[in-house]
């Protein structure tokens, strides 16, 4: 089967998970036609995505959610005004998106939770099956157990995600764990895609705390926190891209551009993980047994850090307060059963993909 990604390009989890499965379909005698990813200002489309996928890239301007004054949380409000104002301005992107369907001679799409997918096949005639993944679908899942009343925002979160699965013939809903598939909201529940060489990795366990953060403005925790414990090596990774690939503060603390390869490598070694609660980076860090710290920067990420943190995987915090990771890493063991899951992941993904050849 010929297969067209459309990726939504904010943080790096769905772009890792693209290059994943473009890699599993290609080993099982498939073919990725092309790949879209979504753009905004403010965001650059990283180096290692384009070297590391066969199918030829192209980009389109997409809704995304804007950074707050402190450059940490997003402004729901901003986001909400600016996106409603520039509506018309994403009317091109639709029809990018219609016509690259249209003349790829794909046989299906995958959705990563890119939201002008969704605009797309509410507005536009479709006649090839669109399939999402992403962890957020199993926020909608009868069995997720959400407590709306601890996150309010939730539910504005799930009106979205229904947006971008609007017109997908079913949902694949990354999970942490093994769930029984939701046929009521058209969710099937499966492992996260896992790049080979997260697996391969020889891990170890090393003395400095390693880090993501999606918004820079996360960095004056950090700093805060390093002036208090500069015995304590930590090396965070960003994409800060005007701080140059390395921002070396000082000899136990520096900031990393993002580059997949090093951020993998930096993560084999560390003795602890802090991040802005990623669903993609807190699985890597759960294979290789980091203890985690999770920060979330936004509603999604609070959840993916509740759900996290139930499974047993870290705790969750809303500063980079790293005392509280070290105090957990010290008590953490890892869970085994995680492992056996993520290994599932070829042979689910693929059954659910082929499957779409009888839509089609």
């Amino acid at each position: 089967m010929k297969y067209l990604f459309i990726v939504q390009g904010e943080g790096r989890g769905h772009l890792t998970q693209a290059i994943t499965l473009e890699k599993l379909l290609i080993s099982r005698g498939h073919e990725v036609v092309g790949i879209m990813v979504g753009k905004s200002r403010g965001r650059k489309l990283p180096d290692f995505f384009g070297r590391e996928v066969h199918a030829p890239v192209t980009q389109f301007e997409s809704m995304n959610f804007l950074p707050s004054a402190s450059n940490r949380r997003p402004s729901m409000l901003k986001t909400v005004a600016v996106n409603a104002v520039s509506l018309h301005k994403y009317i091109p992107s639709i029809r990018m998106i219609r016509d690259t369907i249209r003349s790829s001679g794909a046989d299906a799409v995958v959705n990563f939770y890119e939201l002008m997918t969704g605009l797309t096949c509410m507005f536009c005639r479709i006649d090839v099956p669109v399939v999402c993944i992403g962890h957020q679908y199993l926020f909608r899942h009868s069995d997720f157990g959400m407590p709306y009343k601890k996150y309010p925002g939730s539910r504005a979160l799930n009106f979205f995600t229904k947006l971008t699965c609007a017109g997908a013939v079913k949902c694949l809903a990354l999970s942490f764990r093994k769930m029984d598939a939701d046929y009521a909201h058209g969710i099937a529940v499966v492992p996260p895609l896992l790049r080979r060489e997260v697996m391969d990795m020889e891990v170890a366990d090393g003395d400095y705390v390693h880090g993501y953060m999606l918004n820079k403005g996360f960095s004056k925790d950090v700093l805060e926190w390093h002036r208090e414990h500069p015995e304590v090596e930590l090396r965070f990774f960003w994409d800060n891209w005007e701080a140059g690939k390395v921002m070396k503060v000082d000899d136990t603390l520096s900031f990393y551009l993002i580059d997949d390869h090093e951020f993998l490598k930096q993560m084999a070694g560390c003795r602890a993980y802090a991040s802005t609660a990623g669903f993609e980076s807190v699985c890597e860090a759960i294979w290789m047994g980091k203890p985690i710290l999770m920060v979330p920067s936004h509603i999604e990420q609070e959840i993916n850090a509740f759900d996290a943190s139930r499974s047993g995987a870290g705790v969750s915090c809303d500063k980079f307060d790293l005392s509280l990771l070290l105090d957990f890493a010290d008590e953490f063991k890892a869970e085994p059963g995680f492992r056996d899951w993520a290994r599932s992941a070829q042979d689910i993904f693929i059954r659910e993909l082929e499957d779409l050849d009888k839509i089609a």
